[in-house]
């Protein structure tokens, strides 16, 4: 079959797509990628051939108006300012994009589309193609209703009848979104709501979340599956430094660092925070300063912290007592994959729920936003985190229950058949 993977968003949107491409990529189908361009090396890398979504999504996400409204800025009116001039840039970026979408499919013709739920064209194409076009999520809570949580975008447990009305809320959106996009493209099939609608209930969706962290309804409809977290080899072409392999061997516990993808407009303000903090309690940490969130002082040497800016997770994790971090959901499966104690300092949306979720199962303290993160609100969890040995017992626990997990043969499965 010829296959098309297509996402957009942050680096997160992208892996759990990668990932079954490279469970399909077994059986020797097409692979292609249609994704922004700033992600053209990670999909040529596993081997898949790339069309571009072009580079003005991340650069806009990027910019300071970006981190402001991706949960960087602590100002509500800065926050809603920057909303709104992101909304204005948007518009003529995802007309862009949604062109690109129609024009690839159109050529490609792919037996199957497997996208994520900020790419709309495949919705409007999976109406004429049914059960040929497969939605990927990384995080529950959309589109099916749950009974004992609203739709992610709502927050919260408000009853069984107000949650499913959120969610009918929230697809209804998605629904004029679509009908918004079938103008913008002006296409002249007749295509009504209706249609839309059932497009969205007769495709299939993948929810690439753990079992051990999210159990699916069994009123859930069949073509909605949850097929575990699975990720894809990233460390071809990584080798560790011996400077980082010497800090490793001198610590006999470590605390791993990371916001991942997510920026903001203060990092060295707020890695200064957390340097503090750790330099105080004698706490040895590695700081991944990855796309920015996090940022080295000039000048600044200590024998207990080391930064990288780049390391592969399944690396250095199985080596971390505990990992502080954003609360992607790549990131969180990950923290429990490799047993690791966990402290999510949620910066947008779905964050704020792996937050809640770990905290629950008593995998690590509940942690403060980005926007509330202090020296007051971040240290006593901190410390919590490290000396709370529950956390890591709790973190472990799930990991077993992670490792036994093998759904390679039901995605490739769900995705190819009939």
């Amino acid at each position: 079959m010829k296959i098309l993977l297509t996402s957009i968003g942050t680096r997160g949107d992208m892996e759990p797509i990668l990932a079954i491409g490279e469970i399909l990529r077994e059986h020797n189908h097409d692979i292609i990628c249609l994704f922004p361009e700033q992600f053209r090396s990670m999909a040529e890398e596993s081997g898949f051939r790339f069309a571009s979504l072009g580079s003005d999504f991340l650069n806009m996400l990027n910019s300071d108006d970006g981190k402001a409204a991706m949960g960087g800025s602590s100002s509500s009116i800065k926050k809603i300012f920057s909303y709104i001039k992101l909304a204005t840039k948007f518009s003529a970026i995802n007309k862009n994009m949604l062109e690109q979408q129609r024009l690839v499919i159109e050529a490609e013709q792919p037996d199957r589309i497997v996208h994520n739920g900020k790419v709309i064209y495949p919705i409007i194409w999976g109406r004429t193609h049914t059960g040929k076009t497969i939605l990927n999520s990384p995080i529950p809570y959309l589109p099916h209703p749950v009974k004992n949580r609203a739709h992610i975008a709502f927050k919260g447990n408000y009853g069984a009848f107000i949650n499913k009305l959120t969610y009918k809320l929230a697809n209804f959106g998605l629904i004029k979104t679509v009908m918004k996009s079938v103008k913008t493209l002006k296409l002249k099939d007749g295509i009504t709501q209706r249609d839309i609608a059932h497009a969205l209930e007769s495709n299939k969706t993948i929810y690439t979340v753990s079992p051990a962290l999210f159990t699916r309804p069994d009123y859930w409809p069949k073509q909605a599956k949850v097929l575990g977290y699975h990720e894809r080899d990233k460390t071809l072409n990584w080798k560790s430094a011996a400077a980082l392999e010497n800090f490793i061997a001198k610590h006999s516990k470590i605390l791993f660092i990371t916001f991942g993808s997510m920026t903001n407009p203060a990092p060295e303000k707020k890695t200064t925070v957390i340097l503090d903090i750790l330099q105080r309690n004698n706490i040895p940490a590695i700081i991944n300063t990855s796309s920015g969130g996090l940022q080295q002082p000039a000048g600044f040497d200590s024998e207990h912290i080391h930064f990288v800016s780049s390391i592969p997770y399944e690396k250095i994790l199985p080596k971390m007592y505990a990992i502080m971090h954003h609360g992607g959901s790549g990131t969180t499966h990950m923290a429990m994959k490799y047993g690791c104690a966990s402290l999510i300092i949620p910066h947008i949306i779905d964050q704020f729920m792996w937050n809640d979720l770990l905290s629950k199962k008593g995998a690590g303290p509940n942690g403060p936003a980005i926007t509330k993160m202090t020296t007051a609100t971040l240290e006593s969890k901190i410390l919590d985190l490290w000396n709370n040995e529950s956390y890591k017992s709790k973190a472990q626990e799930i990991a077993l229950e992670m490792n036994k997990e093998n759904f390679k043969d039901e995605i490739y499965q769900f995705v190819t058949e009939s």
